[in-house]
Order: structure tokens, then sequence, then C-alpha cells
């Protein structure tokens, strides 16, 4: 399954979101997957393991508990598809961060007495 379609399911971006802060036990995110979406555990299972065959997920058993971190592969190879639309934006953010700058320089010019 190609990476965007793994992502392109709003369950399975929420389960990463989990994931991306931290290690975390199949049960836990069942629990915030259920609660958030209104999905039964197999389903949220189902998820699971389409992240963690696609890579995007990775589990390590801990006992009778399974859990779940991300895998960056999956994702270093969406950023370097992404790469080269980053020019689209790349300029846009910048100008962005210096007007902010400017901003910030002009309040503290303000402020002094």
């Amino acid at each position: 399954m190609h990476a965007f379609d793994v992502l392109g399911d709003p369950v399975r971006r929420r389960i990463l979101e989990l994931l991306a802060d931290g290690e975390r036990s199949s049960g836990e995110v069942s629990s915030v997957i259920r609660e958030e979406f209104g999905i039964s555990q197999p389903a949220v299972s189902q998820h699971l393991k389409v992240l963690r065959e696609a890579g995007f997920a990775v589990v390590r058993p801990d006992g009778t508990r399974r859990l779940y971190r991300v895998g960056s592969a999956p994702l270093q190879e969406i950023d370097a598809w992404l790469d080269r639309f980053r020019r689209y934006w790349t300029p846009h953010l910048d100008a962005l961060a210096t007007e902010i700058a400017r901003g910030r320089r002009a309040r503290r010019t303000e402020e002094e007495p």
C-alpha cells in the first residue's frame, strides 16, 4: 500500500499522531480511537495492522501487551517526495519569519524608554 493511501485515512493519521507523542500500548490507542471515532477495538486493531505492515508503526511485545511506536522509514520517504515541492512554500515561510522578527523588534523598540 502506498504511503499516502495509508495516511489518507483519518483514523490512521490520528493513531500516528498518538504514537508521535511516544510509545503506547494497543489498549491505550484503542481507547482513544474508540472514544474519538466510535469504532470497535477490532477495527482499531486492523488500522494498527495496516500501519505496522506499511512500516509506519513498529510493535514490540511487553509481556501480554503490545507496545507501538512510530516507524520512521516511510515518513522519511514521504519527506523526500515532498522535497521537490518545498520550493512552493519555503520562501513564504521564510518571509513570514522575517515579518514576525520585524514585528518583535518594533514592539521591543516601542517598549524601551
